[in-house]
């Protein structure tokens, strides 16, 4: 009984103690003093960062005019460079991807000197730097790959700027530029394509332009009935009036296959690159009308049904 008089004597006790605390925090004037105290910590807090951004105005404004100031000069630079590039007849080709790498070197020598205006420590940013281009370089792998297809295309001059290539993924245009990542290029149908340099440098590329002369081919069928030797005269005739097939290679024109509805003549001859296109388009059409005039006919596909009957002929 004592130990349970004892308990609730404590029980009691605890409760009053809780009470005066409770009624302590509810009181008006500790109320009031919490109050005033946080809002005298936020008001110092707001003082502080206004003093602090009034002491940074300073380099903010010099920060600004740096930026302003670079981006001009950098401008400037790279308009002196370029002229300069023109003046010594350096390669069309190159002189994209140097002013690419001097963009590059000027843009990042000016953010670095900007943060040094403004009181961050640029051996700190320098060995961030580092950090973060090894990251990035390890997760771009592809990226770096690029840049060194670019180097080696220019190294190698498989193609300049101007040219008309193809490569092996089947994507073909003039090249229009070479730049850190990707070359672009200008489809006949005037569509730009860019394409990865580093898969660029390792495909097969087929350069249309560093030839002279290209050949062009027809394979024309004649019914049976036409006479063949009178066919190729007429074809021989078309291409060496044409001024813009080459003599030497002389054109040439012979039977390559006795087909199911033709005898199959194929039809050789060469062309400056310059005109190439023209003379291919132009002479399947005269070589047309000239067959047609000479009375060689040139046959479709035919197929002859016949139709087997189970029942007795009716006489």
């Amino acid at each position: 009984m004592e130990k349970d008089s004892l308990n609730t004597i404590k029980d009691t006790l605890s409760l009053v103690a809780e009470k005066e605390e409770i009624l302590n925090a509810v009181n008006p004037e500790n109320v009031k003093d919490g109050i005033v105290e946080k809002v005298t910590a936020f008001s110092d807090m707001i003082e502080n960062t206004i003093a602090r951004l009034l002491e940074a105005i300073p380099s903010i404004i010099a920060a600004v005019l740096a930026l302003v100031l670079g981006l001009f000069v950098i401008r400037t630079i790279l308009k002196i460079v370029s002229k300069r590039f023109e003046k010594r007849n350096v390669d069309v080709s190159l002189r994209g991807f140097l002013l690419s790498i001097i963009k590059f070197v000027l843009y990042a020598l000016l953010l670095l000197s900007i943060a040094g205006n403004l009181g961050f420590q640029t051996t700190a940013i320098l060995g961030a730097l580092s950090g973060l281009v090894l990251a990035v370089g390890l997760a771009l792998q592809g990226s770096l790959s690029n840049f060194a297809g670019g180097v080696l295309i220019l190294l190698f001059r498989p193609f300049d700027v101007g040219d008309y290539i193809e490569n092996s993924a089947g994507t073909d245009g003039t090249v229009d530029k070479i730049d850190l990542l990707y070359t672009t290029l200008t489809t006949a149908q005037g569509i730009k394509v860019y394409s990865p340099n580093g898969a660029l440098a390792n495909s097969v590329i087929k350069n249309f332009s560093k030839i002279t002369n290209r050949r062009f081919e027809y394979v024309v069928g004649i019914s049976y009935d036409s006479n063949i030797k009178t066919a190729q005269t007429v074809i021989l005739e078309i291409l060496n009036n044409d001024s813009r097939i080459v003599k030497d290679p002389a054109p040439d024109v012979f039977v390559s296959a006795l087909a199911d509805s033709s005898v199959n003549l194929t039809i050789r001859a060469w062309a400056a690159k310059d005109n190439y296109w023209d003379a291919r388009n132009a002479l399947q059409q005269d070589i047309k009308i000239a067959l047609d005039q000479a009375g060689i006919s040139i046959p479709f596909p035919q197929q002859e049904m016949r139709i087997i009957s189970d029942k007795p002929e009716i006489k």
